[in-house]
């Protein structure tokens, strides 16, 4: 076992993780829930903290988070707490550290999410997945335009209220 291996074994094997420690040290009013499952650590945060934190994550050179595997949405319609409608996640990883976390923030709609493409360009695909199959906009994103659907597509397919059965059934053809 390498001297990375040991100190994340013995960080992982009781307590917070060193990462939630860190975020929760640098943000201590931005940090609202860590959950911490399965050795895995679930970080939610305030909205206009996250590219404070993201940087600190990123630079921080004990975590070193230089790697953006994913963002996705969450429609939060029916679950037993709905407000705020709209959870964002991210997933992060180190190369260096072989450390994984992952981040949520929540919005409703019309509340902005400050785009992450500045610290990772990556980011500007992701979010404008997020923002065509949920609506969710970016803050800054240099063009948040749909991705996967066409641009006169009405809706977000995604959201659990979205209409199935009204949707146009662009995929069949027309009888002969």
């Amino acid at each position: 076992m390498s001297g990375t291996d040991e100190r994340q074994s013995a960080q992982d094997s009781g307590g917070e993780s060193l990462t939630a420690r860190k975020l929760r040290e640098r943000f201590p009013a931005d940090v609202l829930e860590v959950v911490r499952w399965r050795s895995e650590t679930t970080v939610r945060l305030r909205p206009a903290a996250l590219p404070a934190a993201c940087r600190f994550l990123r630079d921080e050179p004990e975590l070193q988070f230089d790697l953006l595997a994913s963002i996705t949405g969450v429609d939060r319609l029916l679950l037993p707490d709905p407000v705020p409608r709209f959870e964002v996640v991210y997933h992060l990883y180190s190369l260096h550290t072989k450390r994984r976390v992952r981040l949520k923030v929540r919005t409703d709609e019309g509340s902005p999410i400050p785009s992450l493409t500045a610290l990772w360009p990556t980011a500007g695909w992701h979010e404008r997945e997020v923002f065509d199959m949920f609506g969710v906009r970016f803050d800054g994103h240099p063009d948040l335009r749909r991705i996967l659907m066409p641009e006169d597509w009405e809706g977000h397919p995604l959201r659990k209220d979205y209409p199935v059965e009204a949707a146009p059934r662009w995929w069949e053809e027309e009888p002969a």
